[in-house]
């Protein structure tokens, strides 16, 4: 995958392009802080052994620490290594790793994980030089552009479906500040058949965000109305209940992409393109998708074309779900390549074998911008609800 060294440099009155992305290869470091229940020390140490033993035999996992605060004892931290972000992100979301984290429930109260590549390395005195290709340090320094994303995905009871459009369409937004240093930016959401695809943009802490909005009144009455028509269910007033659906229902981030320069402040369409991926093939679905919208916007840079066409693109993925949230300057039909993030035939080929098309018997091919329109009316999700802070 490129990085932003392979990007020319943005001028004086141009932002630079900002890619984040978890499909690299640098090691990861993950630190998880915790608050312990006062009396619970015990059950969380041997909770916490009790996973030690376990994550050591999960493909892709190097370390992990406990650490237990000097100055207030019932604040504690875990931190683990990673060969790299894919494989911790396939485990954290896994039904294994939802079993093995019960035994922490009741003895915290509040947890806070943070995931973070590996930029710099510092060797001890005498340690014999380290390649850094070979250890997985990040090189290059990346931007962000100050905003955390965040998607749940869910299905919805065959037949619901407007009823269910109308409950997310029609909700009163709460109000966007947070705290002095959070707030919310944008939730978009989006139907295809049953599925319910939410995606929120926040300013800040996402953690801070999302536990203000779920005490928020209008949102809590939303879930309540939505919760007769889930096809999985839920009791909110059970923490268990809800924390294991929103476990299940959660999209991460896998890569994210922003344009440099000026972003245009009208005329932009949202889209959310789902997938149709086969089984065992999200993975691979994400990692092309992803190095093919830096490929076409670094094309687009190294051009000095002021028009550009693909202004963000957000990629999510969980499994074998893939959704692929782009900002675009022109409608979808306009430009059917960059739009369903594909450059050249041997992209098009490549992904073709990767997804389940023609479901109905139809003949997509993806070379062609006929095929591409064809493809993209067919995975392009139904915008429900589109809400941005004011002011931005």
């Amino acid at each position: 995958m490129s990085t932003l060294s392979d990007v020319p440099e943005a001028t004086a009155d141009q932002s630079p392009a900002t890619v984040e992305s978890a499909l690299t290869d640098t090691r990861l470091r993950v630190v998880l802080l915790v608050q312990v229940n006062s009396g619970a020390e015990q059950r969380f140490l041997r909770a916490y052994d009790q996973m030690a033993q376990q994550v050591a035999k999960v493909p892709g996992h190097i370390s992990d620490q406990l650490c237990q605060s000097i100055e207030n004892p019932s604040q504690w931290l875990i931190t683990s290594e990673w060969e790299s972000a894919p494989p911790f992100l396939a485990w954290v979301d896994s039904p294994a790793h939802r079993e093995m984290v019960k035994p922490f429930h009741g003895c915290v109260q509040d947890t806070r994980s943070l995931r973070f590549g590996i930029l710099r390395e510092t060797l001890t005195a005498g340690s014999p030089p380290v390649d850094v290709t070979t250890r997985g340090v990040e090189t290059a320094l990346r931007f962000g552009d100050g905003l955390v994303r965040q998607a749940i995905t869910f299905t919805v009871s065959p037949g619901s479906e407007d009823t269910v459009a109308k409950i997310l369409a029609d909700y009163p937004s709460p109000q966007a500040r947070v705290d002095e240093t959070t707030r919310l930016f944008r939730t978009s959401v989006f139907m295809s058949g049953n599925r319910v695809v939410r995606a929120v943009e926040v300013k800040g802490d996402l953690t801070a965000a999302l536990r203000f909005v779920a005490r928020q009144p209008e949102i809590r009455a939303v879930e309540e109305a939505l919760d007769p028509y889930l096809e999985e269910d839920r009791n909110l007033d059970d923490p268990a209940s809800a924390r294991e659906f929103f476990a299940r229902a959660s999209l991460p981030v896998v890569h994210h992409m922003t344009a440099a320069g000026p972003r245009p402040t009208a005329d932009v369409h949202r889209h959310a393109l789902l997938y149709p991926v086969k089984t065992g093939c999200g993975p691979a679905v994400a990692s092309l998708l992803a190095r093919q919208d830096e490929l076409a916007v670094n094309k687009e840079m190294a051009a000095r074309q002021t028009a550009r066409t693909l202004l963000s693109s957000t990629i999510f993925q969980r499994d074998d779900i893939v959704v692929r949230l782009v900002d675009l300057s022109v409608p979808l039909d306009r430009s059917p390549a960059l739009a369903a993030g594909i450059s050249g035939r041997r992209a098009a080929a490549v992904l073709g074998r990767l997804l389940d098309l023609g479901a109905d018997g139809a003949v997509i091919d993806l070379s062609v911008d006929d095929g591409l329109r064809r493809f993209l009316a067919d995975c392009d999700m139904t915008p429900i609800t589109d809400r941005q802070a004011a002011g931005h």
